[in-house]
């Protein structure tokens, strides 16, 4: 009797690639109508700015403004990005970003000039990066755990280096960044530097082993685990990029206030986490944008100017900004149940 002949094995395999095409199509369509939304908010609320505050709002120096002042926490988003992508979480951030700050701005660092409140600057970034990364990937702490430690440490020994008081930069090549003569074409130098940031990490997250590796992670770390990825490693560097990324930042900081303060940085981690949240990073892990993280940042940093240009209370601002946060939560909950 003939027995029935089962399909070759490499046919069965081939079938289910045949609906491959449309589910990378559906999600490319979905990454492109959240940009799309992103970017029609950032719209909206820029013609509410030119009618409530027209010659105000548009004005060039104004809208330089809230570029350089998305700058800052926008290199803070940035390194949270890839944080959050790989399933973890930093809530010291801000603190970093005050250490880094007031580190690079005491009497002895300014001696050495400009690169030397630079390499300062950094290094405290890079170093408290590695504190964090080192807790979570070696020595297993839980992230909201071992980053909601460095926060209260960064914050108090800035406050101790400074003892409450600001300590102003006298170095001319910091001063001179922050005046208008240094401009090029218009735009800011901490702008520039946000761009610069924006592309390499773009260019990472989305095009190198390391981003494949960082969403790999926070899709799943056992199976990353299972597929070679050695996932310690992964995040030890991941939070020494997001500590990189605060020192940076601190020097923009630097630059734009011509002083290192212990209150610097104060709820930028708030800020960038939800900054990456509405841009369409998944709190869980598994998914992160870069081009979405920024455009959160430019929606906030445009609702603050346009509430500060109204004279409206800050309170109301705060709740504006957590109804913003609970409405991406909830279109990022829909989102996943119908993928």
């Amino acid at each position: 009797m003939t027995q029935p002949v089962s399909p070759p094995r490499d046919s069965a395999d081939k079938v289910p690639s045949t609906n491959e095409a449309p589910a990378w199509r559906s999600l490319v369509f979905r990454a492109d109508v959240r940009t799309l939304s992103l970017l029609g908010v950032l719209a909206a609320l820029i013609v509410i700015g030119g009618i409530t505050k027209p010659d105000e709002f548009l004005d060039t120096r104004n809208l330089q403004l809230v570029l350089t002042q998305a700058s800052v926490i926008g290199v803070v988003t940035v390194g949270m990005t890839f944080v959050i992508t790989s399933g973890g979480i930093d809530l010291s951030v801000g603190a970093i970003v005050a250490l880094a700050s007031v580190w690079a701005t005491t009497v002895a660092t300014q001696e050495y000039g400009f690169a030397g409140i630079l390499f300062t600057a950094v290094l405290v970034g890079v170093g408290c990066g590695l504190v964090n990364g080192l807790l979570i990937a070696y020595g297993g702490m839980v992230p909201f755990i071992a980053t909601l430690a460095m926060l209260a440490s960064a914050r108090g020994l800035a406050l101790q280096i400074t003892d409450g008081r600001t300590q102003i930069v006298t170095v001319d090549g910091i001063l001179d960044l922050g005046e208008r003569d240094s401009y090029v074409l218009g735009v800011p130098p901490l702008v520039m530097v946000f761009a610069v940031v924006t592309i390499i990490g773009w260019l990472v997250l989305n095009r190198t082993t390391f981003g494949r590796r960082t969403v790999a992670v926070g899709g799943n770390a056992e199976a990353a685990r299972l597929a070679g990825i050695d996932v310690r490693r992964q995040r030890l560097y991941l939070y020494l990029l997001s500590g990189l990324c605060c020192g940076i930042a601190a020097f923009l900081l630097i630059i734009l206030s011509g002083s290192g303060q212990n209150t610097n940085g104060n709820l930028y981690e708030l800020d960038a986490i939800a900054a990456a949240i509405i841009g369409g990073t998944l709190l869980s892990g598994g998914r992160g944008t870069i081009t979405g993280s920024v455009l959160g940042v430019l929606i906030f940093t445009t609702i603050t100017n346009i509430f500060a240009l109204n004279n409206l209370q800050s309170d109301v601002q705060q709740i504006a900004k957590g109804a913003i946060i609970v409405a991406a939560v909830l279109v990022q909950r829909r989102t996943a149940s119908t993928t």
